[in-house]
């Protein structure tokens, strides 16, 4: 091949990930301008909007600057795990859990905040994009205010329906049209700031310093309407090992960062002149006609891949909990074989249905639900920060005083911003609150609980040795075929095997000890993958290694261990698995509530059968009453 076709196949590479990179990881803050100006104007007295938007412009342009041209763009995005990036990610290369894998620290703590607050976000972000996207009909058709609500949640209910098709089946247009939609929205703001070229004038900062000197009684309120600016930054680092990097970066410094600042400005400028409807300044930007309707289709399509990214990235930090044992088993399909990380949860989608369209509901209007944005998207900066600081200690090996210069720097911002966003409280803001101190609790009690388990099974454990005696006892039957036993921990023996044994007096000629082990890294290498060896008396023990991204396959697996030597026929294997009866009134290190609470998602937590894609015909399940 000569290297000229090699450039072009690169460069070819290159330009769809970054449209990717368009599609998907820009979408929330892409559709910022819907109503960012809107709210941030309405906390200032009308009277004074013609003087103090120049002030507004400029607290919008330089908090995107700080918080995604510098902070993400030059150090959190440099933070990746092998090429992924996520909370969880942090929570690896920071050595979070350091000594604590089976239970949960300080450190743990904070990522699994900042998760959970993803997670609120992921509920309320398609409420408020679609509703500010619809909202625009009533400046095109007066009085249609009564069809704003059931147009949104008939906009959302279509969109999480076709969730189950994946995003290969919608994401080939999302690029496109959001490259359309940053090019319109650069385009209107130049034609404005043209036309009223003063506006320039807020790329001033000491304009927006200024603002908030001269209005200290709205402070708060006034940054708690900046923040809507950048609501979706994080999507940034979730998504980075879905395009990489460098496309991120360029596509954020060649079209969202001027189609961002180019249309808040030509907002601002056509607010100037004296034109602009204060309800909608965004549309009101382009000419009535053709050119508005087109704009307010523009919206509401864009409004919807705004969406999907949020729920994409649901999907993708609850598999990751999933597999690092912060949250119980849950259907996971992949929806597309080429990309192991576009999957569907069907729970995890139907929740966030629910959630968005309630939402709408109970909130009626972009501007009242604009009171719950905020505390979550803030909150998550913070543990960004905070985790970012010792990512730079422990795998960066950043001195001190650097490390904790920069990260003091955004960490001041963070607060800022957050502390602009507790007034918020009251109004909505308790909703991702709420909602994030559901998920924690989740996540704590499975983890919580899961360590107890792990601790009352492995506390007395037969060791190795022992196990081949056992095996070698003439008083224990050996018969045709295998016997694959879980085994949570990869030493001992598993307590299922013990219980066979106890009960049935019987072993398999060939046993096996299968682990799966999920490894802090998003993506484990074939072949690294397994590890089997010979125990002795016909048993081995196989230890599988799976990334934090990926799905176990045992069904596979076994293929895999029998290539290793070990002589078993997959279709006449025998799968046992410990089921968990759980007891409450125990001595656990645990509240009461959350001992019910952990015996109520046990229950309900996906059949390990399912989990591990085994055939159900070939597992024995035997009960392990544990009282915690």
């Amino acid at each position: 091949m000569s290297s000229s076709t090699s450039t072009s196949s690169d460069n070819s590479v290159k330009v769809a990930l970054g449209l990717g990179a368009l599609g998907v990881v820009f979408g929330d803050i892409g559709t910022s301008p819907l109503y960012t100006i809107r709210e941030c104007l309405a906390t200032l007295p009308p009277a004074e909007h013609a003087v103090a938007v120049l002030g507004v412009l400029s607290l919008i342009a330089w908090s995107l600057i700080m918080v995604v041209s510098v902070k993400y763009t030059l150090f959190v995005l440099r933070a990746d795990n092998r090429g992924e990036g996520g909370i969880f990610a942090l929570l690896a290369l920071g050595q979070l859990d350091r000594g604590v894998r089976h239970s949960i620290n300080a450190g743990t703590v904070i990522v699994l905040i900042g998760a959970a607050m993803l997670c609120g976000e992921a509920v309320i972000t398609p409420a408020v994009t679609v509703l500010s996207a619809v909202e625009g009909i009533k400046l095109v058709w007066p009085g249609a205010e009564h069809l704003v609500v059931p147009l949104s949640c008939g906009v959302l209910a279509a969109l999480f329906a076709f969730q189950f098709r994946g995003t290969k089946f919608i994401g080939a247009i999302f690029g496109p049209v959001m490259l359309v939609w940053f090019v319109v929205l650069g385009a209107f703001g130049l034609w404005r700031i043209i036309e009223t070229p003063i506006v320039l004038q807020a790329l001033n900062p000491m304009l927006g310093l200024n603002l908030l000197l001269t209005h200290p009684r709205e402070v708060s309120i006034l940054l708690g309407a900046v923040v809507l600016a950048f609501t979706g930054v994080e999507a940034l680092y979730a998504d980075m090992g879905h395009f990489g990097r460098r496309a991120i970066v360029t596509a954020w410094y060649a079209v969202v960062l001027p189609g961002l600042v180019l249309n808040y400005f030509g907002q601002g400028a056509y607010f100037l002149s004296g034109r602009s409807s204060p309800d909608n300044p965004f549309l009101a930007i382009a000419p009535a006609g053709p050119l508005r309707y087109g704009l307010l289709a523009l919206s509401v399509v864009a409004a919807i891949i705004a969406s999907q990214a949020l729920i994409s990235g649901a999907y993708s930090l609850v598999r990751q909990a999933i597999q690092l044992g912060y949250f119980p088993r849950l259907t996971v399909r992949h929806t597309n074989p080429d990309q192991r990380g576009q999957i569907y949860l069907p729970l995890v989608n139907t929740a966030l249905a629910l959630g968005s369209i309630a939402t709408v509901f109970g909130f009626k209007s972009s501007s009242a639900l604009a009171a719950a944005y905020g505390i979550a998207v803030t909150g998550t900066m913070i543990v960004t920060t905070i985790a970012l600081f010792f990512v730079m200690q422990r795998a960066w090996r950043w001195p001190t005083w650097r490390s904790a210069s920069i990260c003091g720097l955004f960490l001041c911002i963070d607060v800022v911003f957050f502390g602009a966003n507790l007034h918020k409280f009251a109004d909505g803001g308790w909703l991702p609150v709420a909602i994030a101190g559901g998920i924690l609790a989740i996540m704590a009690t499975w983890k919580m609980g899961k360590s107890e388990i792990f601790r009352r099974i492995y506390a007395n454990e037969i060791t190795e040795d022992e196990l081949r005696n056992i095996a070698s006892s003439k008083h224990l039957a050996r018969v045709r075929g295998t016997g694959v036993f879980m085994a949570g921990n990869p030493t001992g023996t598993p307590l299922v095997l013990l219980h066979h044994v106890k009960a049935n007096k019987v072993l398999h000629e060939t046993v096996v000890l299968l682990s799966i082990i999920t490894q802090e890294l998003p993506y484990v290498a074939d072949g690294e993958r397994l590890e089997v060896r010979e125990i002795g008396e016909g048993v081995w023990r196989a230890v599988a290694y799976y990334g934090y991204m990926e799905s176990p396959d045992v069904t596979r697996l076994i293929g895999n261990i029998r290539e290793r030597g070990v002589p078993l026929k997959p279709a006449e294997a025998t799968y046992y698995f410990n089921r968990e009866m759980i007891i409450t009134g125990g001595d656990a290190r645990m509240w009461e509530w959350q001992k019910q609470f952990y015996g109520f998602l046990s229950r309900n937590a996906r059949q390990a059968r399912d989990y591990y894609h085994l055939p159900p015909m070939q597992i024995i399940e035997v009960g392990l009453p544990i009282q915690l």
